[in-house]
This record gives structure tokens, sequence and C-alpha cells, in this order.
């Protein structure tokens, strides 16, 4: 059993405004139509997606369907109903068992709506998705209420409207044959055939764009969707400093570098690590070491800097977050520090829970400027990238 999917394309579009008519209208970076397209082709239950554009939009089409695997599309009629029959005489080769008519200006609509209205028509002839009428209806000719409409059993009808494809072939045929017009959607058709006509809940978001307000607000949800849809990836920078003071050596990256000074501190004084730390940290807002282990707290005096780094990462990890890589560079006269970069990578590597591929460690000297390139102390900047779900 085949579903065919018919996008109706050929309407001018002129209360939207705008250039080229709203369906080749850009929001979130694509013309309305290619999204509404891409919804029908990555349906798993649709085998067949043909358009119906109005006559001249071959070149708008062609440009606005690039990367989409499609037929070529059918030019419509003067009018909605006829541009429908012409989309639905089309399939006549492919025939498909049950079909689909949707307006190219409804691009939100869900997998879950078309997956819905393909299922209801193995109970009923024809499906149409609509919303229960919520607000008051006023019947007002020339713009003054002539009497208040009952509301009670009152819908707005949506778009996909699905149909057996033989009958609603046929009732198009008869609507033409009988000079039946300007009925203003598919199940007009099949009612005025004697069709029975399901309605289904539609959705909120499957709104029709019709003024250049409506394309506006899709545009902007439709970016927000998309931003939404992207990795939560965020960076943090660290800085640290430590000056020399008497010792056998400095601490940078958890390694110990013999040298005639140690760096000052209250912890090991690791200013490389340090500064790691202050990044992981900062990219998750979670403020600094000394946010988290007070210099003034006893308990931290001479403590391996790797329980701070430690403590950040599971701070990241905590919220289902990874560390992405990063990026460590110390600034240093003495002592050379070159020599241990791999070890330092290899020390790192198991605290961050990454590969040694995703950890950049460089040094480099400040040309004998300032305190240090006066051998005064050492100087670590640090940036992380965590991605977080």
């Amino acid at each position: 059993m085949t579903v065919a999917a018919v996008v109706v394309a050929g309407g001018s579009g002129l209360r939207a405004g705008g250039e080229k008519p709203k369906q080749y209208q850009l929001i979130g970076g694509r013309p309305v139509i290619w999204w509404t397209l891409k919804a029908f082709l990555e349906h798993p239950g649709v085998s067949h997606v043909q358009a119906v554009i109005g006559e001249g939009h071959d070149e708008m089409f062609a440009e606005s369907s690039l990367g989409l695997k499609l037929p070529p599309p059918v030019t419509g009629g003067n009018t909605r109903q006829e541009s429908c029959r012409i989309g639905i005489e089309c399939l006549a080769s492919q025939k498909p068992s049950k079909v689909l008519i949707h307006d190219a200006a409804r691009p939100f609509v869900s997998q879950d709506l078309i997956s819905h209205v393909i299922a209801w028509l193995d109970r009923f002839p024809a499906v149409v998705p609509g919303m229960p009428v919520a607000e008051t209806l006023k019947l007002a000719p020339g713009g003054i209420v002539s009497r208040t409409v009952e509301r009670s059993g009152m819908w707005t009808a949506q778009t996909p409207q699905g149909f057996v494809y033989d009958q609603i072939l046929a009732a198009h045929r008869k609507a033409k044959a009988e000079a039946t017009a300007n009925l203003t959607d598919d199940a007009s058709v099949a009612e005025t055939a004697g069709i029975a006509v399901s309605m289904i809940p539609g959705r909120l978001e499957n709104r029709k764009l019709t003024t250049a307000e409506d394309i506006t607000l899709a545009d902007r949800d439709l970016n927000q969707r998309l931003f939404d849809q992207l990795p939560d990836v965020r960076t943090g920078q660290g800085i640290d400093i430590h000056p020399f003071e008497p010792g056998d050596g400095v601490t940078l990256c958890g390694v110990k570098i013999p040298y005639e000074m140690k760096l000052k501190g209250h912890s090991d004084a690791d200013a490389a690590m340090h500064a790691l730390t202050d990044a992981i940290l900062g990219s998750i807002g979670e403020g600094d070491i000394g946010t988290h282990f007070p210099p003034s707290d006893p308990q931290w005096k001479g403590a391996p800097s790797r329980i701070f780094l430690e403590k950040a990462v599971a701070l990241v990890e905590e919220r289902g977050g990874r560390i992405s890589n990063v990026d460590v560079t110390i600034l240093a006269e003495q002592p050379k520090i070159a020599p241990h970069l791999s070890v330092m990578k290899e020390v790192l590597a198991p605290l961050l829970h990454v590969g040694p591929d995703r950890i950049a460690i460089k040094a480099t000297t400040m040309e004998r400027l300032g305190a240090i390139g006066r051998r005064e102390g050492i100087l670590a900047s640090a940036i992380a990238t965590v991605r977080l779900p």
C-alpha cells in the first residue's frame, strides 16, 4: 500500500508581501517550500512527493528545492482546486493507494501528524486534521455583526488532508465535469461527491503562513528551533600566575620539573592546572577555584591540584556533559618546559576523560619582558571547551 503526497505551491501569496510568493520566501535560511517538501520526503510512510507550482515559477522552484530528490514539478491551474486536481492526476502512473494533499505554506507539519493522517485512512476514505474552534464566532457581513454563530462542533481545517486515491481522483474529475468551482479545500471536493470526511486533531504549530507577519514569526520560531537543536557547546578561559620561591622544582600539569626554585602558593601552586580548572569552571558558570577551594581553608594547604581539576570535570559530567578539548599555554623563562609536554598530556588525559589528541599544551617565553621575563614566576592560561546535552 503506497502513499503519495501532493504539495500545492501554485499561489501568488500576495498578502505576504515581498518580492517573491510566500512559499519561496526564506525562513530559517531556507525557502518555506523547502521545509515543507523536506517534511514529506523524510517521512518513511510517503513513497512519492509531487510539487504543483504556479505558472512561471519554474526557476524559483528549482532554486528553492536544491538538494531535495524530487520528480519534476507540474504546473497548476488558475485556482487551488484546479491545481490540486492536476497534481492528483499526475500521480496516476504511480497508482498510490492513498494521497496526502498539503499546502506549501504550512512548513511546520510534523512527522507525527503525517503518520496520524495516513493511519486514519485505514478507517475512513477522507481524513482532515483541524482544530476545534475555541473563539466566539460572529457573522458580520460588511463588518456589522448580524448574529453569533454556535461554535459547538466547528473546526478549522488544516492540511495534509488524506484520501483514498481513487476516490478523491474521481471526486475531482466529477467536480470538473459538473463545473463545481470555488471549493477551497480537497475535503470540500470530497464532501460534494458524497465521500465521508473524518476530522482528527491537528497541531497548533501547523499553521498556514499568509501574511508578512506570519513569515517574520515563522522565521524567528524556526531559527530558535534550529538553535535549540544545536549541541550546547561552551567555552571557558582561565589564567593563573604564581611567583617563585626557593625550592627544588615546579609542578605544572601534575608533572614535577626539577629546578632551583618552586612556585609559591597555598596548594601545590600548579599554575597550569589552576588555569585549566578555572577554564572548565568558567565554561559552566561555576566561578573559579577560590569559590570551591578557598585559600583560607587549611585543608587545601599543599593539596595536589588534581583534586581541583577532578572537581571541575565532575561538575561538567553531573550536567551530562563532557570535555571536548582543552588548550593550555605556559609562559616561563625557566625551567625548560618543552621536554615535559608529552608527559603532561598523559597526566591530564585520564583526569579530563579525553584522549591526548584533545589536549594541547604549549610553552613560550616572554622574551625577558615583565615579571615573567625577569624570572620572577610562571603564568599559565587555558581555554576549555565542553559539550552539554
